[in-house]
């Protein structure tokens, strides 16, 4: 197994770093960085601010996942969802949270609101042709390959 990559991160939250919360998480768990509360009422979406701020290598790119427990428990996802944060971004890392759920919801300081999973990605270069070639899908989407 390789060593953890080295990533610069400035840290002007009140919090600890992001971590994994397992050995075998893909994700590390974001917090809110606030100096009050945020009501979310039904359907409402607010950009909650963390306090980092990072360097990635050029060849990455962090994305922004939804937490599945407040997916399921609360009704609460990100919007743009799976954010990318690009090599060459420096600002601060924040969090679109959008309440699905018919109750208001609150977000303290400090509180897990997103995950945060670093992956290498490719750049494409286009060779524009006049015909693709042919697959078994073709231009089969949206269901055509059914639900069983």
């Amino acid at each position: 197994m390789e060593p953890p990559m080295k990533v610069k991160i400035v840290n002007h939250s009140k919090h600890p770093l992001p971590s994994y919360e397992t050995p075998a998480s893909a994700g590390m768990d974001l917090r809110a960085n606030l100096d009050g509360p945020i009501i979310f009422k039904p359907l409402e979406r607010h950009l909650i601010p963390t306090g980092l701020f990072i360097e990635l290598p050029i060849g990455f790119e962090a994305q922004i996942r939804p937490r599945s427990g407040l997916a399921i428990k609360k009704g609460i996802t990100l919007l743009n969802s799976p954010g990318t944060i690009d090599a060459d971004y420096r600002g601060e890392i924040k969090i679109i949270m959008a309440n699905m759920s018919n109750d208001e919801f609150v977000v303290n300081d400090g509180d897990r609101i997103a995950q945060m999973i670093v992956a290498r990605h490719e750049s494409a270069t286009w060779i524009e042709v006049e015909k693709l070639e042919d697959s078994s899908r073709g231009a089969g989407g949206f269901g055509s390959t059914g639900t069983k």
